[in-house]
């Protein structure tokens, strides 16, 4: 698994497994992520991209209905937190 460095100062740069697919259902109070094994890869790749010593809390990832995720899924950010010391 590649995980492109963080610059600080620069921008987030995202890979995506060829033919990922990832979809979102939010119902009931739970959030089911459903994704091909090229999803979950590119998932996994994208929060390790977050997850860098120098990337800045704050800065995330919007996925789009119909664009990257599936059609009816919806829109899911997922966005870097403070780390609490």
């Amino acid at each position: 698994m590649t995980v492109a460095d963080y610059q600080p100062g620069g921008s987030l740069r995202f890979a995506w497994a060829e033919g990922f697919r990832i979809e979102i259902d939010a119902a009931a109070g739970e959030v089911v992520v459903r994704a091909n094994t090229a999803g979950l890869v590119s998932l996994a790749q994208h929060c390790l991209t977050l997850a860098q010593a120098d990337v800045p809390p704050g800065s995330h990832l919007h996925l789009t209905d119909s664009v990257e995720l599936e059609p009816g899924s919806g829109d899911l950010i997922i966005e870097r937190a403070p780390d609490q010391s």
